[in-house]
């Protein structure tokens, strides 16, 4: 890069620096399932795309990124992808990413909650 590019740069970049504005916060959004009371017990995760493991929750942020120990995998039947084997994979700990979530549910039972994508009529 050549010398007389490189001042020009630097201007642009300390006009266009916005880091003293003040910066406008959106509303808090506060997770759609509460975590907590699966913390430290079994929970299945389905994945987009097909996959199922069963692992024990150990932390989870608000956007619903996991943390889960001893986790095992079921494997699926290699001709039909919608069949379940009694085969499983083992891993340590997993990062599941929100992106990649399809559907968690506790192992031990389900719970029925409201929905909450209802809006109080008025």
């Amino acid at each position: 890069m050549s010398d007389e590019r490189r001042p020009r740069q630097q201007q642009y970049r300390r006009r266009n620096n916005n880091s003293n504005a003040p910066k406008q916060e959106g509303p808090k959004r506060e997770a759609i399932l509460d975590l907590n009371k699966y913390k430290d017990q079994k929970i299945r995760v389905k994945f987009i795309g097909g996959r199922e493991i069963v692992g024990i929750l150990k932390g989870f942020d608000q956007l619903m990124n996991l943390v889960l120990e001893n986790v095992t995998e079921t494997l699926r039947d290699p001709e039909d992808d919608e069949i379940l084997t009694d085969k499983t994979r083992d891993f340590g700990l997993v990062v599941v990413r929100c992106t990649s979530l399809l559907t968690i549910s506790p192992v031990d039972g389900s719970e029925i909650i409201d929905n909450p994508f209802i809006q109080p009529e008025q």
